[in-house]
């Protein structure tokens, strides 16, 4: 069982002016749900950001010059095949099938986002998402929030989802999440998708910005594997049905207000993405503080996040505290001084002056090992930058979960 969290769903707030529909199209293997269609009511504004893999794929490609030219209906998700490394015929077949969804609703093609997860390298089924589709249509519902969350999950044990109610200058706003992702996970960004919406009233900048700055802080700060997905995708989405000034000014007490609440969502949704990481164990949080920069900070924590030797040993609960030390060494800052930083694990010093504390005790480090969340806290004593990043550790599982994955 992923850490800390278990398969039942938070009381969900349904967003007005959001209608989700789900469907099992046969894409994938197991014949679980895997087609999803999310509906948003006219006027809505939408931000996206995405994967920085230079092999993106061709749903990310066509999103994104969909986006830059009209804002969105609706989005067609599909889970089971990624239509990656799919070339010419992938970007055809995933304009096909927005084509299908928008004759449909009546919209134009450009009006419909396209999101694919799973199988990397294999020709999207186009033949199952078309009649697949009056199903998910029928099945339309601003409460069927659950059933989209189940068809965009693939190695995913758990579902993740957040749903809130806030006040942001005196109006009762409503945000709700979704996001999926368990491995192939590491900035930026961080296979994920994640699909957040509001019924807030904010303009399409200020909307852009709040995203990009949310998800800085989130799902760029998380790894599991250090691999870089081909289909990563982050939306938010303002439906503008609260009766409320729109939010302009970003120094306004309104954005301030609106921006925490979406970086508090996103981060949590990223935080189950580590939690749920394939074969986790341990939730670790490396912190680094006392940096030159942000930049350097994030050397750190990623070259100790992303140690296979560090994240096994945490699996092991063993505190082998030169692993940690050896990733800061190699993390590359120029004029490092060993001998002037410290690395906690929790509240334990173990390490000082270069080596092993002198207060520190194996029983010590055990205790912090053996439990669920960690805290790896370097202190580098040559600025005032802090940056922390989110992993798990490595086990037995995540090596059969990804030798076992097309099977």
């Amino acid at each position: 069982m992923p850490v800390g969290l278990s398969n039942e769903l938070p009381p969900i707030h349904p967003v007005a002016g959001v209608y989700l529909g789900a469907t099992a199209a046969k894409i994938k293997k197991n014949g679980k749900t895997d087609l999803v269609i999310i509906e948003l009511v006219g006027g809505t504004k939408t931000a996206a950001t995405f994967t920085t893999n230079a092999a993106c794929a061709a749903p990310v490609t066509l999103a994104k010059a969909h986006l830059n030219s009209k804002q969105p209906h609706a989005f067609l998700i599909n889970s089971g095949n990624a239509n990656a490394a799919t070339g010419e015929p992938g970007l055809v077949n995933a304009r096909q099938t927005c084509q299908w969804l928008a004759d449909e609703l009546g919209c134009s093609v450009e009006e419909v986002l396209p999101f694919s997860t799973g199988v990397i390298g294999e020709p999207l089924p186009i033949q199952k998402i078309q009649q697949g589709l009056p199903d998910a249509l029928a099945n339309r519902s601003i409460n069927a929030w659950p059933q989209a969350m189940a068809g965009i999950m693939t190695t995913d044990i758990v579902p993740k989802m957040v749903s809130r109610v806030v006040k942001i200058d005196g109006h009762d706003i409503t945000i709700t999440g979704m996001a999926k992702g368990s491995g192939m996970i590491h900035p930026n960004m961080a296979t994920m998708l994640g699909f957040v919406v509001t019924d807030a009233k904010v303009s399409q900048n200020l909307l852009e910005q709040c995203l990009q700055q949310a998800v800085k802080k989130s799902f760029n700060r998380i790894t599991v594997d250090g691999d870089t997905s081909t289909n990563d995708a982050c939306t938010l989405s303002a439906t503008q049905q609260v009766d409320m000034p729109t939010i302009t000014d970003v120094n306004s007490t309104a954005y301030q207000q609106f921006a925490e609440a979406i970086n508090h969502v996103m981060t949590e949704l990223a935080h189950m993405i580590v939690r749920d990481g394939e074969g986790a164990t341990k939730f670790i949080a490396v912190e680094v503080n006392g940096g030159q920069s942000e930049e350097e900070c994030l050397k750190v924590a990623h070259a100790v996040a992303l140690s296979p030797l560090v994240k096994t040993a945490m699996f092991a609960s063993d505190p082998n505290w030169g692993r940690i030390l050896a990733a800061v060494g190699r993390a590359g800052l120029v004029d490092l001084d060993i001998n002037q930083l410290q690395i906690y694990l929790g509240d334990v010093c173990i390490v000082n002056n270069g080596g092993r504390a002198s207060e520190y005790t194996e029983e010590q480090g055990q205790t912090v090992m053996k439990q669920e969340d960690i805290l790896v806290r370097i202190e580098l004593n040559r600025g005032v930058a802090s940056e922390t990043v989110w992993t798990c550790d490595f086990s037995y599982d995540y090596v059969k979960i990804n030798a076992e994955y097309r099977s």
